[in-house]
């Protein structure tokens, strides 16, 4: 599998961006269930622990059934963000984000003491050995959903959804927040989309030109 996307500068936004046409083919990360595995795994959303738990223990087509669940959860965010993209958000647009709520409550989270981290330096004067650790019982397939639902309420509220753009790119899909000074960001990337309208400007100017 090609390596997913990550150009979003917020996490919600890279799981619209995974699919996307990077080169000339639609591409969709979450097309089945290993590929919604491979994605959570990309993202760092889930545990090596709890993904191989999830593959292993899940009935046949479970996985693929929880990857169309993930894509329908993708399409309909995806709708939300270009309808409010450009703007603030507005506290009457919560009741459009019910779908997510309903979602997020359904999360088994837990907190725990677990050891600090090795490597982890402990400052002088603070050498207690544990930390407060976050959890999630992963029971089921479906567990997969929560980090990405997670993930989605975490950007609607702290981001600022007037700098939420489309890439300028003619055929490209990606989103991202621009977080650049003055918000003049024009696309997903330089390397890509950049790249190829420098090179359509630089053949436009040497057509006229010619002309």
């Amino acid at each position: 599998m090609t390596p997913a996307i990550f150009v979003g500068d917020a996490l919600g936004l890279d799981f619209l961006n995974s699919t996307a046409t990077p080169v000339d083919t639609l591409v969709d990360w979450i097309k089945d269930g290993e590929g919604l595995l491979d994605w959570v795994e990309q993202a760092r959303l889930a545990p090596p622990e709890a993904l191989d738990n999830v593959r292993t223990h899940a009935l046949p087509g479970e996985l693929d059934k929880v990857a169309d669940q993930a894509r329908h959860l993708r399409e309909w965010f995806r709708g939300f963000v270009r309808e409010h993209k450009g703007r603030p958000l507005a506290a009457r647009d919560l009741a459009q984000l019910e779908p997510l709520n309903r979602l997020l409550e359904r999360d088994e989270i837990f907190t725990r003491i677990a050891p600090v981290l090795a490597g982890k330096d402990m400052s002088v004067g603070n050498e207690i050995p544990f930390q407060l650790q976050t959890a999630r019982k992963w029971r089921t397939p479906e567990a997969l959903l929560l980090p990405i639902g997670e993930a989605l309420a975490r950007f609607v509220c702290s981001e600022d959804f007037s700098h939420v753009k489309a890439c300028e790119g003619p055929a490209c899909t990606l989103l991202f927040v621009d977080h650049t000074r003055g918000h003049r960001r024009r696309w997903c990337s330089m390397a890509q989309c950049g790249n190829r309208a420098k090179q359509a400007a630089h053949r436009h100017r040497i057509k006229a030109h010619h002309d």
